[in-house]
């Protein structure tokens, strides 16, 4: 798992049939101080999270395994909306 920070959202009126009804989402990774450290990426959003938002990302199949669809062409999804960080 990542943490990332959600940057903007991503409209595709054109897109596989799969992807109908979820929303996109591009987020960019952050280590524990919220500095970003990777490229964005887009994520299907899952539990609806909002732009300045700090989430966990899961990636891989597992990814694919959260929606219940092992079939939908997805690589990266938000699986939790990070309230605190503290790394004491």
């Amino acid at each position: 798992m990542k943490m990332g920070i959600v940057i903007g959202t991503v409209v595709a009126t054109h897109k596989d049939f799969r992807l109908v009804g979820y929303k996109l989402l591009i987020v960019q990774e952050v280590n524990a101080n919220r500095d970003i450290v990777g490229d964005h990426e887009v994520a299907i959003d899952t539990l609806n999270a909002g732009i300045g938002e700090v989430v966990l990302l899961c990636s891989g199949s597992s990814a694919r395994l959260l929606t219940g669809n092992v079939d939908l062409p997805i690589d990266l999804a938000v699986i939790g909306i990070i309230d605190t960080i503290d790394t004491k």
